[in-house]
């Protein structure tokens, strides 16, 4: 059993990776069944099937789990009523063997301890970012707050009965473990990107690129969640002082409360040459993807060990060359500073971004192929997807092994 408020079609990074893990559950055998929310988590406008399968999974959607992201109260409430349908329907689902459970919502690994004791089930927490921690460090609450310390005790808990734990990097992994010791193992394991490429998305046969109309320029994209631990002021500074550089087109994919901020700077000076567009379906994502010719990743100052943005892996994947908008200390500059995929600016340093961009101007579009390719290789060889995702899975069948009968269908 999976319980995630998020889950394909929605395209938030949370639900893809679980439907990789399902899916690859179902491969090997597995009766999945997912628990997640009937409208969309960005746009709660968007319905999705009460019932399906996808790819062998079956998906089971509930109603008023999602109202949108206009205010913390309201994204509160969808949750509380999410799990407060989940549990009870885990609680008394039968022959379950165990139950993954990652931090969507935030408080989803307390909720799903209580359904896995009830069931009597192992359950295992995949920590994709670290709440309240992240709350605090953008400072939307403050840190001696009841709600905070209400939320530590319900982190303590669920890693008490977690009977493994994944998180993305090591630094995540102490943030964690400073909470308290969980009772069985933590595991390390990267996130991954989208499915591999294929040929038919270089520059000069991708659709989504030719949409843009962007001849003669090369294309700098943020592509994925504009979060408040990804901020883009640097960035967008940037593009407003530079004013409209004949060589590069900016391209923002994707929704979130920052986005806000990039629809202003389009409002504000329809002059410079920027695009918007929503988040794109995941049979589109690779072309959208592959239409960049340099790609932007922003990870927060105070976020680092917090939080873990996956675009980076899907940027490597298609093979571009990468502008981290981060601190040397984060995994994004140790990455691309260890392997030579790119530039690294620290937030505020808009006169650095600035020379990076001139530097992506100068570098032309056969220097950018090659650092591309150098990217693709790093992601290959360091970050293989099928490792990744197979690493999920052995977690998976490991602890149904050592801690329950497996229950398995006939395939």
């Amino acid at each position: 059993m999976i319980l995630s408020q998020v889950y394909p079609p929605d395209p938030a990074a949370v639900g893809q990776h679980l439907a990789d893990v399902a899916e690859e559950m179902v491969r090997r055998g597995w009766r999945v069944i997912v628990y997640t929310a009937s409208r969309g988590y960005d746009d709660p406008s968007v319905r999705y099937a009460a019932r399906e399968t996808r790819a062998g999974v079956e998906v089971r959607r509930l109603g008023l789990s999602s109202f949108g992201k206009r205010s913390l109260a309201m994204r509160l409430i969808a949750q509380l009523l999410f799990v407060a349908q989940a549990v009870p329907r885990i609680a008394w689902m039968k022959d379950a063997s165990r139950l993954l459970v990652s931090t969507s919502p935030p408080f989803a690994g307390f909720f799903g301890a209580i359904a896995a004791a009830l069931r009597r089930v192992p359950m295992v927490w995949w920590v994709m970012d670290v709440n309240p921690d992240q709350l605090v460090a953008i400072g939307r609450v403050r840190q001696d707050s009841w709600a905070v310390k209400l939320f530590d005790w319900m982190n303590r808990r669920a890693l008490g009965a977690a009977s493994d734990v994944i998180v993305l990097d090591r630094r995540m992994m102490e943030v964690v473990q400073r909470k308290a010791k969980a009772p069985g193992p933590m595991h390390v394991i990267p996130p991954w990107a989208g499915p591999e490429p294929q040929d038919a998305v270089v520059s000069e046969a991708n659709p989504f690129r030719k949409s843009l109309q962007c001849e003669g320029r090369l294309v700098v994209m943020y592509s994925g969640n504009h979060a408040i631990t990804s901020p883009l002021t640097t960035l967008l500074t940037a593009i407003r002082a530079m004013g409209d550089v004949s060589g590069l087109l900016f391209v923002f994919v994707g929704g979130g409360a920052g986005k806000a901020e990039v629809e202003r700077l389009i409002s504000e000076r329809p002059d410079l040459p920027v695009r918007s567009f929503p988040y794109q379906p995941r049979d589109v994502l690779l072309y959208s993807l592959a239409a960049a010719d340099v790609h932007v990743v922003s990870l927060a100052d105070e976020a680092v060990g917090l939080v873990h943005p996956c675009k980076l892996y899907g940027a490597m994947a298609v093979g571009r060359p990468v502008i981290a908008l981060a601190s040397d200390e984060s995994f994004i500059g140790e990455i691309v500073a260890n392997h030579d995929i790119g530039w690294r600016v620290s937030h505020g340093d808009v006169d650095g971004m600035i020379a990076v961009l001139k530097q992506v101007c100068d570098a032309g579009s056969s220097r950018l192929r090659m650092m591309g390719q150098t990217a693709r290789d790093v992601s290959q060889h360091a970050f293989p997807r099928d490792r990744a995702l197979a690493a999920v899975c052995d977690v998976l069948e490991g602890v149904s092994a050592r801690a329950a009968p497996a229950s398995r269908c006939d395939a």
